[in-house]
Parts: C-alpha cells; sequence; structure tokens
C-alpha cells in the first residue's frame, strides 16, 4: 500500500522509512530521492538568488495524477512499499520539498523505481512553481527540456 501526501508542512524523513519498512523482512533494497529548495539563481533573472519558491496545484488532479504514478512503478518493478510526500505553498532555501521512498526485494528495482517516480512527478504531476526574488519580484518557473527527457528515458 502506497502513502502519497500532498502537504504544506515538512516531513521526517527518518521517520517515513521507519514507517516504509518497519516489521519487514521482505525488503532487500530501499531507494530514497530527497528534493530540497536550493539557494540557486532564478531562472530568469541569474543574477539574483531565490528568497523562497511557492508550489501552487489543484488538490483533486494532483492526488490522482500521483496516484497513477505510482500505480506505473509499483506494476513495473513490483514494489513492497512506496511513500511519496510533495509539499506545496512558500518554502525557504535549506527545506524539504519532496520525498520519495521506495521498498523492493531488490536493489535496483527500489533505486530505478525512486528515479522513475521522481522524473516522472517531475514533468507529469500538476504542479507550478513560482521563484520569488529578494526584492519581491518573481516569475513562473517554466518546464525544462532536460526533465521532459529525463522522463522520456523511463
Amino acid at each position: 500500500m502506497a502513502k502519497i501526501l500532498v502537504q504544506t508542512g515538512d516531513f521526517d524523513v527518518g521517520a517515513e522509512i521507519a514507517v516504509l519498512t518497519a516489521g519487514r523482512t521482505d525488503i532487500g533494497g530501499l531507494g530514497c530521492f530527497v528534493g530540497i529548495v536550493r539557494e540557486d539563481k532564478a531562472h530568469d533573472a541569474p543574477d539574483r538568488p531565490i528568497q523562497a519558491l511557492t508550489l501552487e496545484h489543484y488538490p483533486a488532479m494532483t492526488a490522482r495524477a500521483i496516484g497513477r504514478i505510482v500505480e506505473e512503478a509499483e506494476r513495473r518493478w513490483s514494489l513492497l512499499g512506496c511513500t511519496v510526500i510533495h509539499r506545496v505553498g512558500r518554502m525557504l532555501p535549506g527545506e524539504n520539498i519532496v520525498l520519495v521512498a521506495t521498498a523492493a526485494p531488490h536493489r535496483q528495482a527500489a533505486l530505478d523505481s525512486t528515479a522513475f517516480l521522481i522524473d516522472w512527478l517531475k514533468t507529469k504531476a500538476p504542479f507550478w512553481k513560482r521563484e520569488e526574488l529578494p526584492d519581491g519580484a518573481g516569475a513562473w518557473v517554466e518546464a525544462r527540456a532536460e526533465d521532459d527527457a529525463a522522463a522520456a528515458r523511463w
């Protein structure tokens, strides 16, 4: 049974992994990815750092899309467990954005399914990102060709 959450609050990576693996002796590998807001240069203002990142979404649409992505990963890799937590709202550099953790009988399935999930979440889940600059200005982040290419390999 997959755990899928879209929330404004932070998450505890260690606690989530503990829940995913509790009492299990059939797990041979755990894949994990944690996305973090980085103090990067803004896409449309490369001379200025990002002060915050805001993610918006339509809750029902987002939940359905993530559910379909997780179902595809479970089908392809026969996962024993999966956790996807994606934050929305305003986040500062250094804060968590997303957690993807998969449990599988073998290492490669856990690693591949985690990579698949994050690539597809990045391109197929309906989130809209807005970068905020120190002066309060900001811009919506456009989709990137390299993200589409990463998702297409699956």
